[in-house]
């Protein structure tokens, strides 16, 4: 065994070890209680372009709630498709949007809105469970009904093609710089934004969506906005409450959607937290062409600890992978093909944030 071999299998093990400290663990909101006084009256606000195909079944989560205390406001922006006539037959109220883009279909919501919490939920969301909303609402009181609660939706599968989000989700959490090892030590990144709880007070305090009209990534310029006003951010997993399907249009979408916010999100990833992630993602490829060496040099002892390395990454990425969506366990033996297309799909949207400075989204062309 030679040097470069002992020196590749060190930072494998090195790179698992990190990562356990980069994905320490993910909370969701625990269910309190069934009662629902106390609970104030709740504005729900969908913002959908061309989501005539996804919205139904949040839709129909949100009529099976036990908790009805709420009104539905889906903002239809500039959709081609029958996006508000799908909402109406729901019995949704459609607002029309006449800016153009989410930040400004929130903040018409918003401003339409009757009820003193907010609740803002992306189209393709829909609630896992009868006392989703209740459990949301119970731990956003007992927090104190200040600044925001958002939860990163469970993300479900149906479609071999769907598994190349694997590492995408992965660093989407592990991003936003509060699930390390050392908890909320880092200040977070911003908020999730598939799924945002707020008051109405702190909201139009912090600007809301109108203050932060034209970024990119909505979700973690909201969550800075009400950071500068001193109002807490609280990110959780969303298993068991909330879950969505990301990009079943295709692989395309799914390029596509990824293109859109990965190089510009992770620039506020925290140093010490990008710098693990690098290494996490090093460690698989490290680990993965070791194999392939021994293999190929037929020397036992090096295909044995190599080969031990890989079944540990694949097992560790199959963990951190199932926290954040129901991934099937049979693709992780092949997870170097994952990070290989998420190392792809990060330098495009680095070119085309950088190089080109505007990106794809929705029939969107989208300057940055």
């Amino acid at each position: 065994m030679t040097a470069s071999e002992v020196i590749n299998l060190a930072i494998g093990f090195l790179a698992v070890m990190i990562g356990i400290i980069m994905f320490w663990s993910l909370p969701v909101p625990g269910f309190t209680s069934r009662k629902t006084a106390g609970l104030p009256f709740l504005s729900i606000i969908i913002p959908a372009r061309n989501e005539e195909g996804r919205i139904s079944p949040l839709l129909q989560s949100l009529q099976e709630q036990r908790f009805k205390q709420f009104e539905i406001l889906v903002v239809d922006d500039d959709s081609s498709d029958k996006t508000a006539a799908v909402a109406e037959s729901c019995g949704a109220t459609v607002l029309k949007n006449k800016g153009a883009g989410k930040s400004s279909a929130c903040w018409l919501g918003a401003e339409h809105a009757k009820g003193s919490w907010l609740l803002f939920l992306d189209a393709d969301t829909r609630f896992s469970s009868v006392d989703g909303i209740r459990s949301l609402l119970h731990f956003y009181q007992e927090k104190g009904a200040r600044g925001i609660v958002a939860l990163q939706p469970f993300h479900t599968v149906e479609r071999l093609y769907e598994h190349l989000s694997v590492v995408f989700n992965i660093i989407v959490v592990v991003g936003m710089n509060l699930f390390t090892i050392w908890g909320s030590r880092f200040k977070t990144a911003g908020s999730f934004g598939p799924c945002i709880l707020c008051n109405r007070e702190d909201y139009f305090l912090s600007g809301g969506h109108k203050g932060i009209e034209g970024a990119i990534m909505d979700d973690l310029a909201l969550g800075e906005a009400f950071l500068d006003k001193d109002l807490p951010v609280r990110c959780l997993g969303g298993k068991g409450i909330i879950s969505l399907r990301m990009y079943p249009e295709g692989l395309g979408s799914l390029i596509e959607g990824w293109c859109k916010s990965f190089a510009v999100g992770s620039k506020s990833t925290h140093p010490a937290v990008m710098l693990m992630v690098i290494i996490w993602i090093s460690g698989s490829l490290t680990t993965a062409g070791a194999l392939i060496t021994s293999v190929i040099e037929r020397d036992p002892a090096m295909m044995i600890l190599s080969g031990a390395l890989y079944v540990l990454y694949a097992l560790q990425t199959a963990w951190f992978a199932r926290r954040v969506g129901d991934f099937r366990w049979a693709v992780f033996p092949f997870y170097p093909v994952l990070f290989l297309f998420f190392a792809g799909i990060y330098l495009y949207s680095f070119i085309r944030v950088n190089v080109f400075h505007s990106v794809k989204w929705k029939g969107r062309k989208i300057k940055v």
